[in-house]
């Protein structure tokens, strides 16, 4: 597994990491998945993001004991606050019962899950609060366009913006056009999700050759696509160690130019003036 500098922070976070959005995290099927995660931090994929929205709390209870035992130091756990708790004190709050439940002094990113109605310079000085607490360690955004995204920015006086995660699969190019470029004119890291779309995995002749070509799997082939850019993560979800084995191993998979090419050609990056969420 591969890793890379986290926007200006100058810590090093694996390339591919652990979505955990909808994993089981009750019964037989949240015991493989705890394997698989587990399975992925032996790999490498130590990035692990998950936010107090899924499973309403649950899955961050759930990572709390499936992380129990690991070293702290070794990860580099997200999670997210909601809009509707992102007020000054709600921030604050929410962030200590993200905390509990994850069995964590501190958190290594923190993020505003979507754009709020919540005045965005009051969570940005409760994420500012929540670094000099030692409570988390960087702050960003998710779901947030180039406009947004340099706001937020601008509310965090003497801490810089680390993150913003973005929906980002090859159907759904759209952040290439704006937010990517101006996201690393700052320094700012770009976390794709969905890395694979919903529904089929995208299909074509163009994946499947590259694919040939270097002895992967088409879903090796469109990690190692969608974080060749020198700001770019990916987070796909992996219940199944199976899964997560074959992520990891994207991590040693070397797109040409003539690939990147290809599948660009193949997948077009889309419209510039929208930017899809959740």
């Amino acid at each position: 597994m591969t890793d890379k500098p986290f926007g200006t922070s100058g810590v090093r976070v694996a390339t591919i990491g652990q979505g955990t959005w909808d994993v089981p995290e009750r019964g037989a099927a949240s015991k493989e998945a705890t394997r698989a995660i587990r399975r992925g931090i032996d790999l490498g994929m130590t990035h692990i993001d998950t936010a107090e929205m899924y499973g309403s709390g649950r899955v961050e209870e759930f990572l709390g004991t499936a992380l129990e035992g690991v070293e702290r130091t070794r990860l580099f756990v997200t999670t997210k606050v909601l809009p509707s708790n992102a007020s000054y004190r709600g921030t604050l709050d929410a962030a200590e019962r993200s905390l509990r439940r994850l069995r964590m002094d501190y958190v290594d990113l923190y993020l505003l899950h979507w754009p709020s109605e919540e005045p965005l310079e009051e969570t940005m000085r409760a994420m500012a609060r929540l670094v000099a607490d030692g409570k988390t360690r960087f702050v960003g955004v998710s779901n947030f366009d180039v406009p947004e995204m340099l706001d937020a920015a601008s509310h965090l006086a003497g801490i810089p913006l680390a993150c913003n995660q973005v929906l980002y699969h090859l159907r759904e190019r759209t952040v290439e056009r704006r937010v990517i470029p101006a996201a690393r004119e700052r320094g700012i890291a770009i976390v794709g999700y969905t890395p694979f779309g919903r529904g089929s995995l995208p299909s074509s002749n163009v994946l499947d050759g590259v694919a040939t070509k270097h002895a992967a799997t088409v879903r090796q082939v469109i990690l190692a696509f969608l974080t060749r850019s020198e700001n770019t993560f990916a987070i796909p979800k992996a219940s199944l160690i199976a899964h997560v084995e074959e992520n990891a191993a994207a991590g040693d998979v070397r797109l040409d130019d003539e690939d990147i090419a290809a599948i660009d050609a193949a997948f077009p990056a889309g419209d510039a003036r929208r930017l899809p969420t959740l």
